[in-house]
Order: structure tokens, then C-alpha cells, then sequence
């Protein structure tokens, strides 16, 4: 399952990034890692940003990037 297909409310963990080492890179330095646990706060209208919480912070994601992080359910 991506991040993108996540509801609101919910809390996952991050499973993997199909990005490439630049998107990972990225991901890192926001302090989001393969294993942490997230939590789907809100959803900006009109396939704006997914925010999520992570590591204590709210951290807002695009669309281009939510697609490219599975998950898992826990």
C-alpha cells in the first residue's frame, strides 16, 4: 500500500520508498525512515499536500512524493 491511498486518522508504518536515492535522501533529512511509525493528520483540498506526523513534527508531503512511500496498516 502507498501513503497515498492511506485515510485520515490513520496511523501507519513506513515501509520502503521507490523514489531513488535522491527522494530517499530527501525523505532522511525531513527525518522520515523505513520503520517509523506516521500518522495521516489532514489533506489539503484539491489533491493539495498530505500532512503527516512523524517523529513528534508535521511534516507536509506532495502528491508526487506520498505516491512513492509504501506502507503498512498496524
Amino acid at each position: 500500500m502507498r501513503l497515498s491511498d492511506v485515510q485520515l486518522g490513520k496511523t501507519i508504518r513506513i515501509v520502503g520508498f521507490e523514489g531513488g536515492k535522491q527522494l530517499e535522501g530527501k525523505l532522511r533529512q525531513l527525518g522520515i525512515l523505513p520503520g517509523d511509525v506516521v500518522r495521516v493528520l489532514r489533506q489539503a483540498p484539491f489533491k493539495g499536500p498530505l500532512l503527516i506526523e512523524a517523529r513528534g513534527r508535521e511534516i507536509a508531503l506532495g502528491q508526487g512524493v506520498i505516491t512513492k512511500i509504501r506502507v503498512e496498516g498496524i
